[in-house]
């Protein structure tokens, strides 16, 4: 994204490590905490209309077979318009898959620096296609063997 616009993204990814299928329905459910682990009162806005175009997909019924993967991300922009407000740096980050079902912490590389907008956008879940990683390796061919020695 552009860091000079103050326009900043960050991907979040779902595994379904589980042996059921598992569904999804709408957005991730996020919430914002500071240094000290307390939330930060933050709007959370349901694709990004009001921070950028282009983000806005409408959500969709996914259910993820076991190893299956859903993405999402967060937007937001870095901007402070009102030098009496504070600005606002997120180092804390909790994600449940949909409202309503339990959050879990997720470890962020940097602050979510909203300056002090107080917006954070965040994208409806999409399926994930298989990458490399996803992909089983194949199994090696059967290496020569001595065949067994009868004993007399």
């Amino acid at each position: 994204m552009s860091a000079a616009m103050g326009l900043r993204a960050m991907g979040l990814e779902l595994l379904n490590c589980g042996d059921r299928p598992y569904e999804l329905r709408g957005y991730p459910a996020v919430a914002l905490r500071d240094a000290d682990g307390d939330p930060i009162e933050v709007r959370i806005i349901p694709g990004a209309k009001p921070i950028t175009s282009g983000f806005d997909h409408p959500p969709t019924r996914i259910v993820l077979a076991p190893g299956e993967r859903a993405g999402a991300a967060l937007i937001w922009r870095n901007l402070v318009t009102d030098a009496t407000v504070p600005a606002t740096n997120g180092t804390g980050l909790d994600v449940a898959p949909v409202a309503g079902r339990p959050a879990h912490p997720v470890a962020l590389d940097g602050p979510i620096d909203l300056g002090n907008t107080g917006r954070l956008g965040v994208s409806a879940w999409e399926r994930r296609k298989p990458g490399p990683a996803d992909t089983p390796t194949p199994a090696a061919p059967p290496s020569p063997t001595t065949p067994p020695v009868n004993p007399l």
